[in-house]
C-alpha cells in the first residue's frame, strides 16, 4: 500500500516551565492576558506533523509519500528523512517563505502553550496529488493539519478521484467552523482524533455522534493515559467498539509528536493488511516510545525493543500477527 502523508513540516523549538501555567491564570483577568515564563532549557528539533507521521512509518520500514510545501532552508532536514526511509518526491519548494516553525512551552503539568508560524506551509494550496500518483498509484492519503486551503483541496480531489483518504484533524479545528469541518471530513475512510476533539467536532458541526459515523468509515478516538476507541465500520461493515490500551511509559518526558506517532503506527498496520485493533495497538506502542523522549524525532527503534513493549501489554498472540511485518526495521 502506498500511502501519501499531507501536512505540515516544520521546525520545533520546545522549552519547558518548570511551573504551572495555571497558577498565573486569573479567570477574572483573562481578556487582560500579558504573561513571561522563565523556561528552563531550548530544544530544537525536527517536526510538524506530516513529517512525524512520515518519519515513524519509515523507521517502521515502509516508505510514505510525504507531501507539503518548505522553504530553502530545508536542505539539512529533507536529507535526514530520505535516510529514515521517507519518500520526499511530494514536496514543493518556496521561493519566498522559510519552513514553517513551531514554538511551544510545556509546563510541569504537560500543558503546553505554543505558537506556530506557517510559512512556506501557506503554499501546500498549489500542490496537486494526481501528478503524484502517476506510475505507481497512491492508495491511501492521510490530510493532516497544514494550510486550510490545502487541507480543503486535498479532500476534494480525494472524493472527485475516489482516493481514500484519512481526515487528521487535529489542531484544524481550533480556527475551522463547522462548514468547514464537514467538508473536510465527510467521505473519509478513518477519522482521527482526540476525545476532545470529536466533542468539537459535533459541537461546530451540529452533527450527533450517529451522524458523524454515517460520514465517515472507521472512526479512532484518542483518550491520553486511557488508550483509545476504534468505532464505526470495517471494511465496509459495522464494527463494535474496540478499546486499546496504552502501553506504559517509563518516563514523561514530553508530549509533542504523541498524536503522530500513534498515527504513525496504526498507518503502518493499515499498509500491512492488519486489523484495526493490531494498528492501534502499533500506533500506541510508537506512541509511547515519543513521548520517553524530548522532540517527537528524536526516539530510538529497534525491533527486538519495539517488539517487546508491544508484547509486554498486548500479549504473544498479537506479537506473533505483528512480528513478521517487522522485517524492516532495525535489529
Amino acid at each position: 500500500m502506498r500511502i501519501a502523508v499531507t501536512g505540515s513540516i516544520a521546525t520545533d523549538h520546545l522549552m519547558t516551565f518548570e511551573g504551572r501555567f495555571s497558577d498565573s491564570l486569573l479567570e477574572e483577568q483573562l481578556d487582560k492576558v500579558s504573561l513571561s515564563f522563565l523556561v528552563e532549557d531550548l530544544e530544537i528539533r525536527r517536526g510538524g506533523t506530516a513529517a512525524n507521521i512520515s518519519f515513524g512509518m519509515g523507521n517502521l520500514g515502509l516508505r510514505p509519500l510525504l507531501v507539503g510545501s518548505v522553504g530553502e532552508d530545508f536542505a539539512e532536514y529533507r536529507s535526514w528523512l530520505e535516510r529514515h526511509g521517507v519518500d520526499c518526491a511530494g514536496i514543493r519548494y518556496s521561493a519566498l517563505k522559510h519552513t514553517a516553525r513551531f514554538v511551544c512551552t510545556t509546563d510541569s503539568n504537560h500543558a503546553q502553550i505554543a505558537s506556530f508560524y506557517a510559512g512556506a506551509m501557506t503554499e501546500s494550496r498549489e500542490i496537486e496529488l494526481a501528478p503524484l500518483g502517476v506510475g505507481e498509484p497512491i492508495d491511501l492519503v492521510l490530510i493532516g493539519p497544514t494550510d486550510p486551503v490545502a487541507i480543503l483541496r486535498h479532500a476534494d480531489e480525494c472524493r472527485d478521484r475516489g482516493i481514500p483518504f484519512a481526515a487528521d484533524v487535529s489542531q484544524q479545528l481550533a480556527f475551522a467552523d463547522g462548514e468547514m469541518i464537514k467538508r473536510y471530513i465527510d467521505g473519509a475512510t478513518y477519522l482521527f482524533s482526540n476525545d476532545y476533539e470529536a466533542g468539537l467536532i459535533q459541537k461546530k458541526t451540529g452533527w450527533s455522534d450517529d451522524e458523524v459515523l454515517r460520514r465517515v468509515g472507521l472512526r479512532v478516538t484518542t483518550h491520553g493515559e486511557k488508550g483509545c476507541i476504534i468505532d464505526g465500520r470495517w471494511q465496509g461493515e459495522p464494527i463494535e467498539p474496540i478499546s486499546v490500551p496504552v502501553v506504559p511509559a517509563t518516563t514523561l518526558a514530553d508530549p509533542t509528536g504523541v498524536g503522530d506517532g500513534f498515527r504513525a503506527g496504526f498507518l503502518a498496520g493499515l499498509s500491512w493488511g492488519l486489523g484495526p485493533e493490531r494498528c492501534a495497538q502499533l500506533g500506541s506502542t510508537l506512541a509511547t516510545l515519543v513521548i520517553e523522549t524530548v522532540g517527537p524525532q528524536e526516539y530510538d527503534l529497534s525491533r527486538g525493543g519495539f517488539l517487546a513493549r508491544f508484547t509486554a501489554t498486548y500479549g504473544a498472540d498479537a506479537a506473533a500477527d505483528v512480528e513478521p511485518h517487522l522485517s524492516g526495521v532495525r535489529a
